[in-house]
């Protein structure tokens, strides 16, 4: 024993060798090399791991034997190796000794494990008797090997479907009248078509005596090519074989086939990195359910090589059959037909997609088959789920194959980061994740990078939104896919609503979000009415000047100026600093009119709602308003010009048409004016102001805000005839401004040239007078006469400033026609209304016959509209 000690397990393992085939040590070499990957190997037993069931079957033998005593000294060692921890494989120690009792010599025994370790090894070194091994830890050749009889069966590199090769068989010696073969291929489980086992081969009705056992066992032992191989069993064709035992053949044959598609698929697949976590998921399910598939023939293979445990020879009735075979193999058929079908539909997916198609095959009526598919898809759906919670917790995205629904630009900058950074990939959403649940899983990990990368808040994501349980396990998937409307909602629905409020509070508390808001109202589209108004006052004689001719900075004083003396002051100074003056570009023939805006600058975290094109926006609202403005502004100092100098002028009467002339005229264009103002400010900026701020108390999420924010901007640019639809009508309206400011000039100079004429005259009467009260004449005949020249020259100009005031009333007027039948045509029914404010009485109708129709049949449809 000390010498056996000192010696190498190789040596003794070598020795074991020698002795139980008897033969000397170069003679056993293949031997050994095939014990020493036995022993080596991580084969799994094909029978339940039982110490009592296999204790009881010892004692059961030796009271066959009638070992009484024996059995009772057994049971009492054993009972003492039970309450020691010596050993700690005592069932592995108990079934050697069972196997080593077993009786070589019995006729339906293959033998004992010497006899069939001798035969196992002639044929290949390579093989083993039993195959329950794990699907990866397949061996990688195969070579030719004998088969039961001594018949060389060779094998065929296949890649699909049910492949044969010819070869020569090596019966001519045991069956003389053979003249032809035929090779029927069945992957794992292959049979000469005999019913029972060890009995004759009656199939070929020859004397070649191939047991069941022998042929089953050999055709299921394991596969050693990473391509698949098909065993190849003759079938004499001149034997006649009923119609049956070749459809069960066939039938048993699709296992094989079936089986290799998914091997196939798993191979090819299982070592292709960019197939991505999911597709090496759905590999890891396929070989799962084929592992099961091998642990069948396992439990096929021990009946085939074994008696039954309880010493009973099998019988005829026992003995496993082809029919009792397909019996068995049913359920694993129509499995790995499923697990085929699904192959061919994942074919070119991965990602989110794959999962999507293995969800659209769990949409059957078979509960057995919708279980299979649910399983994989637990396994599948397991790292989309990890990424999901990864992504919605942390904000994290480690997406390297690029399987996830969610994308991230890298290039894209942080003032981009909520509009172009993070998108969707649609073909990546699974049909199981509802595309609401996709936007809102989008917005909860964009929220939280925009709070840690725009707005460089540091708390972590642990307090905004508490993490709940993660899919751990695959199981923990299954549970969570099985409730999609309940658990899984719920967890979205939470981080969502956290997430999104967290942001908002932030937006809201830290940057003024709504205050700023509120500051484009009043100052961008003119809602701080006072504030507007003197600042027009103080403009006014800077605006009057040519644009190349005015400064910024001293806009920028006047701007300043009018904020400290109205309202404006009150306003929060971070608003008021970003308030300021804009020059916009200068054309030639401008003036400061033309070229004024005011800006409001924006940066940070709220440039993601005030964007360049949202300002884009406010600066062409602006512009258009303060034109308007400037219209009511003109207007209004027409209006003072006509009631200051209506007295100063009754002294001269030959003005009076004239001047009655500029009052219909300008009350013409303070009507439309008037009117004008109406709409845009109660219709259009009022009614869209009070729909945006309603939607942002109700808004959920940024995006909320965002969208709200660009609906209320394109509803007042398309309302305000900005947009390129209206372009006609914006044409028609900046040629009314136009002839406002015309009227205004022709005004001016007629009351210039009058009040100049009512000057003079009045010099006149006064010098007449002071030359009365010092007693001389008035006037001298010179001085008369060229008073008289005077005013005959300026009576002169009076058709002609009436002239110029009927062209220019002429102009407005068809300009205004020609908008309300625009206007009549437009989809909008604020702008139609607006045509019976502007033509109450119906005194541009009279005039435009096309005013008759249309406003006649809109009239018409007009209490239906309401």
């Amino acid at each position: 024993m000390a010498a056996l000690d000192q010696k190498s397990p190789n040596v003794l393992l070598q020795s074991l060798c020698c002795r139980i085939t008897g033969k000397s040590e170069a003679e056993v070499a293949h031997q050994f090399q095939y014990a020493v990957r036995v022993v080596g190997s991580n084969y799994a037993p094909t029978i339940e791991r039982d110490e009592f069931l296999v204790s009881e079957k010892i004692k059961k033998e030796l009271l066959k034997q009638r070992r009484e005593g024996d059995a009772a000294l057994f049971s009492e060692l054993h009972r003492k190796l039970q309450t020691q921890g010596v050993l700690k494989h005592r069932w592995s120690v108990l079934y050697l000794l069972l196997s080593l009792c077993e009786d070589p010599r019995k006729p339906s025994r293959v033998g004992s494990y010497g006899a069939l370790f001798a035969q196992a090894l002639p044929r290949d070194a390579h093989s083993t008797p039993f195959y329950c091994t794990r699907p990866g830890s397949l061996p990688l050749s195969y070579p030719e090997r004998s088969g039961p009889g001594g018949v060389q069966i060779s094998t065929s590199m296949g890649t699909s479907g049910i492949s044969s090769q010819s070869m020569e068989p090596c019966l001519s010696g045991q069956h003389p009248g053979l003249r032809s073969q035929s090779y029927m291929t069945l992957d794992f489980l292959q049979c000469c078509s005999c019913g029972l086992a060890g009995s004759v081969c009656f199939c070929c009705r020859s004397g070649v005596s191939w047991s069941l056992f022998e042929v089953i066992s050999y055709a299921i032992s394991p596969i050693q090519s990473n391509t698949y191989q098909h065993l190849v069993v003759p079938v004499c064709l001149r034997v006649v074989l009923c119609k049956s035992l070749r459809d069960t053949s066939n039938r048993l044959a699709e296992l094989g086939w079936l089986h290799n598609k998914i091997r196939k698929y798993t191979d090819s697949r299982s070592l292709d990195r960019a197939f991505g976590l999911v597709g090496q998921s759905f590999c890891a399910s396929l070989h799962q359910e084929l592992k099961e598939y091998y642990r069948l023939l396992a439990v096929l293979h021990s009946q085939l090589q074994v008696e039954d445990d309880q010493g009973v020879n099998l019988g005829v009735e026992s003995s496993l059959t082809l029919r009792r075979l397909l019996v068995w193999t049913y359920d694993p058929k129509v499995r790995l037909k499923t697990l085929a079908a699904l192959v061919d539909f994942c074919q070119g997916r991965k990602g989110g997609e794959l999962a999507s198609a293995v969800h659209a095959y769990g949409k059957t009526g078979d509960p057995q088959m919708r279980a299979l598919v649910q399983h994989i898809l637990s396994l599948v759906s397991h790292p989309i789920l990890n990424f999901l919670y990864r992504w919605i917790y942390d904000g994290e995205l480690e997406d390297t194959y690029h399987e996830f629904f969610v994308a991230s630009d890298p290039t894209v900058k942080t003032d981009r980061l909520w509009h172009d950074k993070y998108s969707l990939r649609k073909s990546m959403i699974p049909t199981f994740i509802t595309m609401d649940q996709a936007r809102k899983v989008l917005l909860i990990g964009k929220s939280i990078n925009f709070l840690h990368q725009v707005c460089h808040d540091r708390t972590s994501p642990g307090k905004i939104t508490p993490a709940s349980k993660s899919t751990d396990s695959p199981k923990d998937a299954a549970e969570l896919l099985s409730d999609l409307e309940g658990a899984f909602q719920g967890k979205i629905d939470a981080a969502y609503f956290e997430t999104s409020k967290y942001l908002l509070n932030v937006l809201n508390q830290n940057y003024l979000l709504l205050e700023h808001l509120q500051a484009m109202r009043r100052y961008l589209l003119l809602g701080q009415g006072d504030f507007i108004r003197h600042l027009m006052d103080l403009l006014k004689p800077e605006l009057a000047r040519p644009a190349t001719t005015l400064y910024q900075h001293n806009l920028t004083g006047i701007l300043e100026t009018a904020v400290r003396a109205t309202n404006a002051q009150y306003d929060n100074a971070e608003i008021l600093k970003r308030l300021d003056v804009r020059l916009l570009e200068v054309s030639p023939g401008d003036t400061g009119w033309d070229v004024f805006s005011l800006d409001y600058h924006v940066e940070g975290p709220i440039a993601t709602v005030f964007t360049r094109e949202c300002m884009s926006h406010y600066l062409r609202v602006f512009n258009f308003l303060w034109r308007a403005k400037r219209m009511e502004y003109i207007l209004t100092d027409i209006w003072k010009g006509q009631m200051c100098n209506a007295k100063l002028l009754k002294s001269m009467p030959e003005l009076s048409g004239v001047l009655h002339q500029c009052h219909i005229l300008a009350n013409e264009m303070v009507h439309f004016i008037h009117q004008m103002q109406y709409y845009i400010t109660f219709e259009v900026l009022e009614c869209c102001w009070d729909e945006l701020w309603n939607k942002v108390e109700k808004a959920q999420d940024l995006d909320h805000i965002i969208a709200a924010h660009e609906g209320f901007l394109d509803s007042v640019i398309s309302r305000c005839l900005l947009d390129t639809n209206s372009r006609s009508l914006l044409n028609q309206l900046r040629a009314i401004f136009d002839q406002i400011i015309e009227f205004q000039s022709a005004q001016d100079s007629l009351y210039r040239s009058a009040l100049e004429e009512l000057t003079l005259r009045l010099q006149y009467e006064e010098r007449k007078k002071q030359r009365d009260s010092e007693g001389e004449w008035g006037v001298t005949a010179e001085q008369e006469a060229e008073e008289n020249r005077r005013i005959q020259e300026f009576q002169e100009t009076i058709p002609k400033m009436r002239s110029q005031l009927r062209i220019l009333t002429h102009f407005y007027q068809g300009i205004v026609q020609q908008f309300l039948v625009l206007i009549m045509t437009s989809p909008d029914e604020s702008l139609r209304f607006l045509s019976f404010r502007l033509d109450f009485n119906e005194h541009y109708r009279a005039r435009d016959p096309r005013l008759r129709a249309s406003l006649g049949a809109t009239r018409g449809r007009r209490p239906s509209n309401i």
